[in-house]
């Protein structure tokens, strides 16, 4: 079989809405462009513009199922974002500019118990990906249709929030390319690690209500939580929907 991206995504406001793209440049050393652009920092936080800060300095689908349910798009010429969940109206806005009318699109959908969220966080040139370097993540659609077989339930590969969706791999053959280097279109990524999954993905991307025991059934199967690969760019260069994967070392 010949491994191939099926599927590219990004998502502009970390853990608040995916959108889906036909193809991507990507350059070395930086996060999918407009990828975890801005991350909604919560009332406790300290995070701020001038680093990278953890996930658990922000809002998040692993706190707050409900935003799971949000998908976006990006106007990267007028520098905006329109966002859409089923339970509110849709919001389009310059997060750089207009993060009040955001904050208030969004607090119906935190629960009052949790830490509510206070502003928007972007660091110039820096996605904030849940890694402390700039990651690109892929997942393997078999894989994926492996969990809806062991979950019993369908399981959307849009619950893992990745970036580079794969088609024709076998399931699970993915944790094989850890350490390895793919040439994926023009562009060339490093594989660094698996990714350890949290209760964000236990929640479904239509409803935004907890439905499958997706960390339960990982466990069960490995022992862990992983699903999904970190990796890289180490070499810049266009890639599409279609591109095959080549493992090069």
């Amino acid at each position: 079989m010949t491994a191939r991206v099926a599927a590219l995504w990004r998502h502009p406001i970390k853990g608040h809405g995916r959108e889906s793209l036909a193809q991507v440049t990507l350059s070395a050393g930086q996060t999918m462009p407009w990828d975890r652009r801005w991350a909604v920092a919560h009332e406790v936080s300290d995070a701020d513009d001038s680093a990278w800060s953890p996930c658990t300095a922000f809002s998040r689908g692993a706190k707050v199922p409900s935003l799971m349910a949000i998908s976006a798009e990006c106007d990267t010429v007028a520098g905006t974002v329109t966002l859409r969940h089923p339970d509110r109206p849709d919001l389009s806005f310059d997060p750089d500019r207009e993060a009040q009318a955001f904050l208030d699109w969004l607090r119906p959908l935190m629960p009052s118990p949790r830490a509510q969220s206070a502003r928007l966080v972007r660091v110039e040139g820096r996605g904030m990906t849940d890694t402390d370097y700039p990651s690109i993540s892929l997942l393997n659609l078999a894989s994926n249709d492996a969990m809806t077989e062991a979950v019993g339930q369908d399981i959307s590969p849009l619950r893992w929030r990745g970036n580079i969706h794969i088609s024709g791999l076998a399931a699970w053959a993915e944790t094989d390319w850890v350490g390895k280097i793919l040439r994926i279109g023009d562009a060339e990524l490093q594989v660094r690690e698996p990714i350890v999954r949290c209760t964000a993905t236990t929640a479904n991307p239509d409803t935004g209500h907890r439905d499958a025991d997706t960390l339960g059934t990982l466990n069960r199967l490995f022992d862990h939580q992983n699903f999904g690969i970190y990796a890289e760019v180490t070499k810049s260069g266009d890639l599409s929907i279609g591109d095959t994967i080549e493992v090069l070392t």
